[in-house]
């Protein structure tokens, strides 16, 4: 037993003794146990706290996007179930809310709000920016689109949280590859900015590199750059001859890592907008 599993079926079963169930194992929600020293991955929290709902609750939200594929989802994340009414717990989170039977999916054996259903709880549930980072990866795993997240959400005009989910919904984009990539396409937006598209190719003719957000024309990109590209020594190398290939084809790439501040970033965007002879936004827009 490796897995969450409700103890008085275990009991009932023969598989354990109630002297083993107390020894051997600990209960993470009323009347569900997992092994004393297993480690608490988000995908046996979600297991868990669906047991505790009697198996009638349907995984949603940031747990279902992860189940569908998403990335950058920490274990510690809290899981989010649609529910009957229950009592609240610790890392649990209820939507006491209707979703119809076509708006479930089985993954692993555990109900799931589709991906469509998904990414409008995600929209509706979480802050813009979070969703937004949500969704990007969620795109990118299962190929939604604002299109057919928006159909869905017109069966629900009068549910809460829907005119944010609108918002959030517009800004997802599928070529947003990091949490840091979405966070500095956002932050151009909200300067004021044209939409940047993502993952724009460069190539010479025999290598092609992706710039991960940017402008076909005036030829300004930015990149975010992890900490990989510093402390891997592959990446190192290869970046060095992927700048020299995307400067040798006219572009300005502006490079932004960890330590950048907002200020600086949008500072360096609007003199390579300048330099370009365009006129960047005005530094009032609203986010600037």
């Amino acid at each position: 037993m490796f897995e969450p599993f409700l103890g008085v079926e275990a009991i009932r079963a023969g598989r354990l003794t109630r002297g083993q169930l107390r020894s051997r194992f600990k209960a993470v929600h009323p009347g569900v146990y997992v092994p004393g020293q297993a480690a608490r991955t988000l995908l046996l929290n979600t297991v868990a706290a669906w047991l505790w709902t009697g198996r009638r609750g349907v995984i949603g939200g940031r747990a279902a996007a992860a189940l569908h594929g998403a990335r950058w989802i920490d274990d510690a994340t809290p899981i989010e179930l649609i529910a009957p009414h229950t009592r609240k717990r610790p890392g649990v989170i209820v939507h006491e809310e209707q979703i119809k039977p076509d708006e479930i999916c089985y993954v692993g054996g555990l109900p799931v709000s589709s991906p469509e259903r998904t990414a409008l709880n995600l929209a509706r549930w979480l802050p813009r920016d979070a969703a937004v980072t949500h969704l990007d990866s969620l795109a990118r795993a299962t190929g939604i689109t604002e299109a057919s997240v928006l159909e869905l959400a017109a069966q629900y005009p009068g549910a809460r949280g829907i005119r944010r989910a609108q918002v959030a919904l517009n800004l997802m984009d599928a070529g947003g590859q990091s949490p840091k990539e979405t966070w500095l396409r956002l932050l151009v937006i909200d300067a004021g900015y044209e939409r940047p598209q993502t993952q724009l190719p460069v190539t010479d003719g025999s290598t092609t590199a992706f710039i991960n957000l940017g402008w076909e024309e005036p030829k300004i990109g930015l990149d975010y750059e992890g900490e990989h590209h510093r402390s891997e020594r592959r990446t190192y190398v290869n970046d060095i001859g992927r700048y020299a290939m995307i400067d040798g084809r006219g572009w300005t790439d502006l490079r932004v890592v960890a330590e950048h501040s907002r200020a600086f970033i949008l500072h360096r965007l609007r003199e390579a907008f300048v330099q370009r002879g365009l006129q960047p936004p005005p530094t009032s827009a609203p986010g600037s």
